[in-house]
């Protein structure tokens, strides 16, 4: 059974240095609101965006939104005082910390132990959580090191803009798909990255589609990561939230059969003690009822009951 520790079908990304947008994250029917600090914060700019993300993390209600910070990437030089301003001055808002073009499992050590660290000095509770992003060649190749680093990581994190870059793609659009190549692109790094968080029980997100008004482009994607296993995926814009979501959310109907498929294997092996049975015109085994429990734990994460 898929470990999903949090609803994250949509994570909203919200440029830290932009307090409207900031606010505008809490009104959204999106399951993670995320504050960035990194790619869409100008180097100028990251002080006032630290500072509004602690303004934000006290003055903004998020419901039962999970909040995350992504901080700067492990070799910036704001990535420690970013870490520590979460820490120390966010309060119990936030519930994990995002990393960027993470490479190996030390960049993700390095990050646990500073966490820690800053944990211990205020007398944290309860332990951040960490979603770690892979975007380049060699995060890729270090995937199944760096998806077992750390107790704290809950997600690994696909960026496809970043990766197009690091192999050479030829597309300036995040996400899209490169023209003219008769096939999917990011398929291999996509299922790598799905497998090495499936074997360490872990969630796992796609990146960003930055065509914000090509929905029919957003859909597809969307469709294409929820088919392969993919739990959610990014949100730069209002107008993908509807499209996300639905992508990553089971319809009520194919809940309700797996419901049904997996009372009916369950009564079969407690009356008969058999295992493979048939269940209308579907043959129901113990692979089927653990595929329909991923369904079901799905459609309980959108709310279903």
């Amino acid at each position: 059974m898929i470990a999903i520790s949090r609803p994250r079908r949509t994570c909203l990304s919200m440029p830290a240095s932009n307090p409207k947008m900031l606010a505008k994250g809490a009104t959204l029917a999106v399951d993670e609101c995320f504050m960035d600090l990194e790619d869409s914060v100008a180097p100028h700019a990251k002080e006032l965006a630290r500072q509004n993300v602690i303004a934000a993390l006290h003055e903004v209600d998020y419901g039962d939104r999970t909040v995350v910070v992504r901080v700067n990437a492990v070799d910036s030089p704001w990535h420690v005082r970013d870490v520590e301003a979460v820490v120390t001055q966010g309060g119990d808002v936030p519930v994990a910390v995002m990393v960027p073009k993470v490479e190996t499992a030390e960049d993700v050590v390095f990050v646990d132990r500073l966490l820690s660290a800053f944990e211990r000095e205020v007398g944290r509770p309860t332990p951040l959580g960490l979603e770690i992003q892979v975007e380049t060649a060699k995060g890729l190749t270090n995937v199944h090191a760096i998806a077992n680093a750390s107790p704290r990581i809950e997600t690994l994190v696909f960026g496809p803009g970043d990766m197009a870059a690091s192999l050479g793609m030829a597309s300036v659009t995040q996400g899209a798909r490169v023209p003219h190549y008769p096939g999917d692109p990011f398929h291999y790094a996509m299922h790598h990255l799905l497998v090495a968080a499936r074997a360490a029980g872990l969630s796992v997100i796609d990146g960003p589609y930055a065509g914000i008004h090509d929905a029919d482009g957003l859909r597809t994607v969307s469709t294409m990561a929820a088919a392969l296993g993919y739990d959610g995926k990014w949100v730069l814009h209002p107008d993908q939230v509807g499209i996300v979501n639905t992508a990553f959310t089971p319809t009520k109907e194919s809940y309700d059969q797996a419901k049904q498929l997996v009372a009916a294997y369950r009564e079969s092996l407690d009356s008969q003690g058999r295992g493979a049975m048939m269940h209308g015109e579907i043959m129901v085994d113990e692979a089927s009822a653990k595929m329909a429990l991923g369904i079901i734990q799905r459609g309980e994460a959108a709310g279903y009951s």
